[in-house]
């Protein structure tokens, strides 16, 4: 069992097809939409999906945003034990739930050398319905596992909260920066690391693709 924790902002145009994701690759999931005071639709969007989900479905509002604000919110919220970080405009295309089972199976507790913290998987860039050329950090989304990615790009270690998967428990006892206004993924990650845990890039496995919109940091070199 999942929760999913879906931060949004105006997403009306894509959190449907993240959330219909969701719903073709797992059974029975929780999501939980942080809302940072949309003026849109959005919220409509989310309540369609009302009568499949029912009381799986939370949405909570967020007004002293940050990114790792709202991710502790919905951590807070859930009520499964292993958490997923959507980005309401990715759409999950690949899901191995056995191999993120395998890697998740050790209780973090038991051992810091043997199990994950967190996973994330390969998101491929789409702009206006095209696949595009993978620059920047894209680069990194290849088809390679790798332990504790570190990026020559940004000479830090990279973890991306797009599409995301962590243990409960180790958030709640190693949350989000909530003051940092971006990019606490990294941030984060290298905490961690820091720490001896672990995380893993799952470029085979789990895959999203990941859509581009007007407000969108980090799409640099489109092409």
């Amino acid at each position: 069992m999942v929760s999913v924790i879906i931060r949004n902002r105006n997403e009306e145009d894509y959190i449907g097809f993240a959330i219909q994701s969701v719903l073709d690759h797992f059974k029975e999931p929780e999501i939980i939409v942080i809302d940072n005071n949309s003026t849109d639709s959005s919220l409509e969007v989310v309540s369609m999906f009302r009568p499949i989900l029912k009381d799986r479905l939370i949405i909570k509002s967020i007004d002293n945003y940050s990114p790792g604000a709202a991710l502790n919110e919905g951590v807070r919220n859930a009520l499964n034990d292993k958490i997923l970080v959507l980005s309401a405009h990715a759409q999950i295309t690949t899901l191995n739930i056995e191999m993120l089972n395998q890697w998740f199976r050790r209780n973090y507790l038991l051992s810091l050398n043997t199990y994950y913290v967190a996973i994330f998987g390969q998101q491929t860039p789409i702009y206006r319905g095209k696949k595009i050329t993978k620059r920047y950090i894209w680069s990194h989304f290849n088809s390679d596992i790798t332990d504790n990615m570190y990026s020559k790009i940004e000479d830090r270690y990279f973890l991306h909260n797009a599409f995301c998967f962590y243990d409960k428990q180790f958030l709640l006892d190693n949350p989000f920066d909530e003051m940092l206004q971006g990019k606490e993924d990294r941030y984060w990650a290298a905490d961690i690391v820091k720490k001896g845990y672990k995380y893993l890039y799952d470029g085979n496995y789990q895959k999203c693709n990941h859509f581009y919109t007007k407000n969108g940091a980090t799409w640099k070199g489109i092409g």
